[in-house]
């Protein structure tokens, strides 16, 4: 495959990881939704990002939408766990929505780098979230999320290791990937996992 003809040290997470999941655009009315949860995950562990966006499902709806999030209003937010930062972060997503400065049919055609521009004018929302929209949502083959922590740290293992590669210098690593950048962050993360998975010598 071309990540594996681009950069040999990825050869041992290719045969261990398999191929990377296809990637398919999420349905548009969906779209609003996912980025919501996007912002609902935002630096908090797992299970406290799930158990608060399980509760916010159930009182907006599932998908949440902009009208639904503006019909149970911010007090309902903040009962379901929802800090204030994130809580003006999705009703900012959710009047640009409404005022069609974002428009998730539109977004599907857009590049990469315009998707980026367009969702960082949201509050809150910053170049890692849209990076994860373009590659999770939108379902985009050639995204680097340099500013992904998994993805640096499973480069530098898959690479001998040591200081973490900073963002800047894994930028234009990427560029042999092209047009497979998706991929290949994938098998960094892959391939950070199995490091911490794999037992330490005493």
């Amino acid at each position: 495959m071309h990540v594996r003809r681009a950069d040999k040290a990825f050869a041992g997470v290719i045969k261990e990881a398999g191929p990377p999941p296809a990637r398919r655009p999420v349905r548009v009315n969906e779209r609003f939704g996912t980025l919501a949860a996007s912002i609902l995950h935002q630096q908090l562990a797992v299970a406290a990002a799930a158990a608060i966006h399980g509760r916010v499902l159930v009182a907006v709806g599932d998908p949440i939408t902009a009208a639904g999030l503006h019909r149970a209003g911010p007090e309902v937010l903040a009962s379901c766990g929802v800090s204030g930062p994130k809580r003006r972060s999705l009703f900012d997503l959710a009047d640009k929505t409404l005022d069609g400065t974002i428009d998730f049919a539109a977004i599907g055609r857009m590049r990469e780098e315009d998707v980026e521009a367009l969702l960082t004018c949201v509050t809150g929302i910053g170049p890692w979230t849209a990076h994860m929209f373009c590659m999770f949502t939108l379902g985009r083959e050639d995204v680097w999320p340099v500013g992904d922590y998994g993805v640096r740290a499973g480069w530098t293992h898959l690479h001998g290791g040591g200081e973490v590669i900073a963002a800047r210098d894994l930028l234009a690593e990427g560029d042999r990937f092209r047009p497979h950048r998706s991929a290949a962050a994938w098998y960094c993360w892959r391939a950070l996992e199995s490091a911490r998975s794999t037992p330490q010598p005493t």
